[in-house]
């Protein structure tokens, strides 16, 4: 079994009012992943996913593109803590 990553993204360009979030929370819970995801007031999107390195690092790829309605400009990401629950689900606005 590999080792539990972490990762924090924020994503920008047309990703809200898209269906980012429920995008990101199917992708995310079909692969497995902890975290979570919410729309930023600057117009953003911030998540955070948890699991084996590979598995975070297709889930940070996806997000490269996102759904089909999404137009994504840049991606920025870091090292985070994992979250001390398990699964993946949609946190409110900050």
């Amino acid at each position: 079994m590999s080792q539990v990553v972490a990762v924090s993204v924020r994503i920008e360009g047309r990703v809200q009012g898209v269906w980012f979030r429920g995008w990101t929370v199917r992708e995310a819970s079909a692969r497995g992943l902890s975290g979570w995801v919410r729309n930023r007031s600057d117009g953003s999107v911030e998540a955070l996913f948890a699991g084996g390195a590979e598995v975070v690092r297709d889930m940070v790829d996806l997000c490269r593109n996102g759904p089909p309605s999404a137009n994504v400009l840049a991606v920025h990401e870091g090292a985070a803590e994992p979250p001390e629950t398990a699964g993946f689900y949609q946190r409110p606005t900050v």
